[in-house]
């Protein structure tokens, strides 16, 4: 096929796309890695099996192919096809099982938003082999915690330390901040979700 009839088709082909799935408002954290292996973090302001839209630092070029992860969703390939004013649109190249796929999550995350169900654990949680960490805080100062459990967004630590709800820290050498209370303990969400391949059981924060 020539460039000249490429360039022509493409378009009818995302306008049949667009056709063919509905995109769904979610919001869903996830990582992009461009052409040049750059990764940024990203948020999704819809998607659908056929390509979404997310807010992003780092725009790309239009035509780029990128490779995306998020939460519950999982790796997509993909490619950008429209800037906006704070990210980017992107198309999905999928076969039709992770098509299928995707629009059974998305068919979910709807119908819970529809029911008004609670949010669960968004990612898997794993027990790193090293729990001992140190936290610290903004002033400097320093809390020895022990990690009770870690996933790509955050981690529960067993401290006696209740720092209010909010509080800039600092989980090792990773960004976080305190969201949640617990007996025994406290929650802390990262600054910057952490890529997938690091969140094994020789996970070191």
């Amino acid at each position: 096929m020539s460039a000249q009839l490429q360039s022509a088709v493409r378009p009818s082909l995302r306008k049949l796309e667009r056709r063919l799935y509905n995109r769904v408002p979610v919001t869903l954290l996830g990582r992009y890695m461009l052409a040049d292996r750059r990764e940024y973090p990203c948020q999704t302001v819809d998607l659908s099996p056929g390509g979404g839209l997310v807010i992003a630092p780092v725009k790309g070029r239009i035509g780029e192919r990128i490779v995306l992860y998020f939460e519950h969703i999982g790796r997509v390939e993909g490619e950008i096809t429209r800037h906006t004013s704070d990210g980017f649109s992107f198309s999905i190249s999928a076969a039709l099982r992770k098509r299928d796929k995707i629009a059974s999550q998305l068919t979910w995350f709807a119908n819970r938003q529809a029911l008004g169900l609670p949010e669960d654990r968004r990612h898997e949680r794993i027990t790193p082999r090293n729990t001992s960490s140190v936290l610290r805080l903004e002033s400097g100062r320093e809390h020895g915690v022990r990690i009770i459990d870690v996933s790509l967004s955050g981690a529960a630590l067993s401290t006696e330390q209740k720092l209010p709800l909010g509080t800039s820290v600092v989980l090792g050498g990773t960004p976080a901040m305190v969201v949640r209370h617990f007996q025994g303990g406290i929650a802390v969400e990262f600054r910057l979700m952490l890529s997938p391949d690091r969140l094994d059981e020789g996970v070191v924060l």
